[in-house]
């Protein structure tokens, strides 16, 4: 189970590249979907009160209409109602007639109903003529007569009720105008049918939510194609980064190839010119001695000697390649006696005034850092022997709350700029290169009056007092 949690986590593990796409791409999905909602929350919001104002502007058409029929109706009748009494039949039944032939378009026509609820005068539905409709309702529940006859006993007004459509015979929306004739006390109307304004509501607000999704798609097509920019980008830049590694890691590969060759060649310079011709010397010190033995000569032991202290030199000479290979104080003693033997050295080798100031911190350096140091000072001395025409140095250690610095200073000519700000020469490749793997800081200061050169590592790199003390040994320093 253990197994498989930690293969997970490794298949879940994301790579840089990801995570820069991911960076890259989920801010840029959550605002387009943000401005996308934005977006659709307003055109909503504003088609809804554009079709509110379209559906109350053709209401108030119809009801306008409504109205004029109406009014058309009465000025037709008028003359006869104006000079009839209440109780004239005969002008009732004229009255009748002419709204029963007012018949208009597939479905508009009068009706009139008295004030007990009797119908009097229906065109497209005869059947209903005669008949006491006092209490009707539509198939929603709407009141239809009642409400009519008490919009006439009020003078006039509108009623908003489902019936059906002569032309379709299916129930639709109408609106009626109904007007009071109080002398006869009849309720006089004609009504027409909104379907065709519900329709072109509706078909605006198919029209708003096809527009929302033209901008949702719009938006999720720039969303691709933004997000297709940011992943081709992220591609070229990361075959880009990786040619530059790959280079780096050539150009890398062949300076450790280089300095390898460099430091073979060294070696086997220094046992050719040293150690080979001193041996050689040996040889022929213990030849003579061989052959003045033989002969009894007295000045035997004169050419033994001579042979014993270059067979002394010989064995100086190996520990000195040793010590310069890998020094072993620096294992067993610590940072700072290595570099004081460093110094000593270099001394005796070059006649340079050179002084070493540390803080004894208890071999608190590990060892990743003792060694990365200590080859700063080695290349830093090596380049101030060969370039720098200096005569005093000066090398510093001390530990502090960020970790521990090594701060090396020369009175020579100092550094060319360019070889500073890039880093042409090997050795300060290599001292930039011990700092960047572990994670320190290398700064570089020259000018004619001299050179700086501080290298600082990382509190990481500093063992605990605790750990420090209970693996140093006596005498141990940084």
């Amino acid at each position: 189970m253990g197994a498989i949690i930690q293969n997970l986590r490794q298949s879940l593990r994301l790579s840089y590249g990801q995570k820069l796409f991911l960076l890259a791409s989920v801010p840029l999905i959550l605002a387009c979907a943000a401005i996308a909602l934005l977006v659709a929350f307003q055109s909503r919001m504003l088609a809804e009160r554009e079709i509110r104002q379209l559906e109350n502007e053709l209401l108030e058409a119809k009801k306008q209409e409504l109205r004029n029929y109406v009014t058309q109706a009465r000025n037709g009748f008028y003359f006869i109602y104006g000079a009839a009494a209440p109780d004239d039949e005969e002008a009732k039944t004229q009255v009748a007639q002419i709204l029963a032939a007012m018949i208009y378009g597939e479905d508009g026509s009068f009706f009139v109903y008295d004030y007990d609820g009797t119908n009097l005068v229906s065109p497209r539905r005869t059947d209903m003529i005669g008949r006491n409709w006092s209490g009707l309702t539509d198939s929603e529940g709407t009141p239809i007569v009642d409400p009519m006859i008490e919009i006439a006993r009020q003078g006039s007004g509108y009623l908003s009720f489902l019936w059906p459509k002569p032309s379709t015979g299916e129930e639709a929306e109408m609106i009626a105008f109904v007007l009071g004739f109080q002398d006869w006390q009849w309720a006089v109307g004609t009504g027409v049918w909104i379907d065709d304004v519900l329709a072109t509501v509706n078909a605006s607000r198919a029209e708003v939510k096809a527009r929302i999704r033209r901008t949702f798609l719009y938006i999720g097509g720039i969303t691709l194609g933004a997000l297709l920019v940011v992943f081709l980008s992220g591609l070229a830049m990361n075959l880009r980064e990786r040619r530059l590694a790959d280079a780096k890691l050539k150009e890398l590969t062949q300076r450790v190839f280089d300095a390898q060759e460099d430091e073979r060649r060294r070696v086997a310079r220094e046992l050719h010119d040293g150690i080979s011709q001193i041996l050689v010397g040996v040889k022929y010190a213990l030849d003579i001695t061989k052959r003045r033995l033989a002969q009894e000569d007295p000045r035997a032991m004169d050419t033994l000697e001579r042979g014993h202290e270059a067979l002394t030199g010989a064995i100086q000479e190996v520990r000195r390649i040793s010590r310069d290979l890998r020094p072993g104080v620096l294992d067993d003693l610590g940072l700072g006696p290595a570099l004081k033997a460093l110094i000593d050295d270099f001394e005796a080798r070059t006649g340079i005034d050179t002084t070493l100031e540390t803080v004894v911190f208890r071999n608190r350096v590990d060892q990743e850092g003792r060694i990365a140091l200590y080859r700063i000072a080695q290349e830093a001395l090596t380049n101030i022997e060969r370039h720098s025409g200096a005569t005093e140095v000066t090398l510093d250690l001390r530990g502090h709350r960020r970790g521990a610095t090594l701060r090396i200073e020369d009175n020579g000519h100092g550094i060319d700029p360019e070889k500073v700000r890039g880093q042409r020469g090997i050795g300060l490749r290599n001292m930039q290169e011990r700092m960047d793997q572990l994670g320190g800081r290398l700064r570089i200061l020259s000018s004619k009056s001299g050179t700086v050169i501080e290298a600082q590592i990382p509190l990481s790199h500093l063992l605990p007092p605790e750990d420090g003390a209970s693996t140093s040994r006596p005498k141990a320093s940084a």
